[in-house]
């Protein structure tokens, strides 16, 4: 599949593992509209592509993302002073939806893992589109900064959900309240990033991760995995879990790859699986119903 061309970012697809790279480096990777929509397009085209088996997202150079393109001055909050048809178009319910939201639940809903490697600066929307990521490897130079409450805003991206469940609800509040920086090590130590790497270890150690990921693993089970443990953090009652366990086994058992992967088991070789994430993907939650922003 031919990769989408993009302004903002980068996409490139190498050995069945996708790195997405947002690439305004002379303005830090600063998040604004069309990076937006360009987040949201890359990742339908990771589901689309079942040749890609991981993710990789990245910034070009010294920072990851410093948050919100804030170049219009004191109204680059304001949402009434945006272009009447960018309101019209985001508008739903009389409410403008939250861009870094709109990103952070297209990564939620990904069919493929999605690891993060944070390369410097993340601030704002630059810290909160991590969150719904699997797995953050961090730069020694990587910072994170949820300075919502110091810009007179609150938090975004849906974070208030993602955020205490990365680290819990009083690390979660305390770097909101404060909304100072938190360097990799205290990211580490708080496990918002899952290790830190010297600046030239980073993507290495990123491609590794994914690598091993799509070497071997079945596509069809990865994405149950993904969707599963994500939608399992909102259900009231492990009954939940054990019903869409129970489906994802029942179905994913009696597909070629799970008979594949046990004959290369017993034959002492690799698996070839062939299972596609984007034609075959079993419906594990018949009766979820995907909230709408109303």
């Amino acid at each position: 599949m031919p990769a989408p061309a993009f302004e903002t970012i980068l996409y490139e697809t190498q050995d069945g593992v996708c790195t997405i790279t947002l690439n305004k480096p002379d303005k830090l990777n600063a998040f604004e509209g069309t990076m937006m929509k360009e987040l949201i397009a890359a990742f339908d085209a990771v589901d689309a592509d079942d040749a890609v088996r991981a993710v990789i997202v990245t910034g070009a150079g010294r920072a990851f993302c410093a948050g919100m393109d804030i170049s219009k001055g004191a109204d680059a909050f304001d949402r009434s002073k945006l272009d009447p048809e960018e309101q019209k178009e985001a508008r739903v319910g009389g409410i403008f939806r939250d861009r870094g939201g709109r990103v952070s639940l297209r990564i939620y809903q990904c069919l493929k893992p999605v690891i993060g490697a944070i390369n410097g600066a993340s601030v704002g929307v630059g810290a909160t589109m991590q969150l719904p990521m699997d797995i953050r490897l961090a730069s020694v130079h990587a910072k994170f900064g949820f300075v919502f409450a110091r810009r007179g805003v609150s938090p975004e991206a849906a974070s208030s959900w993602f955020l205490p469940r990365a680290v819990g609800m009083q690390t979660a509040l305390e770097w909101c309240y404060t909304g100072r920086m938190v360097s990799a090590q205290e990211a580490l130590e708080a496990g918002l990033v899952r290790s830190v790497h010297a600046a030239e270890d980073l993507m290495p150690a990123a491609r590794a991760l994914a690598a091993e990921i799509a070497a071997n693993t079945a596509p069809l089970s990865i994405a149950a995995i993904r969707q599963m443990m994500w939608r399992g953090l909102g259900e009231r009652h492990p009954m939940e879990a054990h019903r869409a366990d129970s489906r994802a086994m029942e179905q994913l058992g009696q597909t070629p790859d799970a008979k594949e992967a046990l004959n290369a088991f017993f034959e002492k070789r690799d698996a070839r699986y062939t299972g596609r994430v984007s034609a075959d993907f079993p419906d594990l939650f018949p009766h979820w119903e995907e909230p709408q922003f109303i």
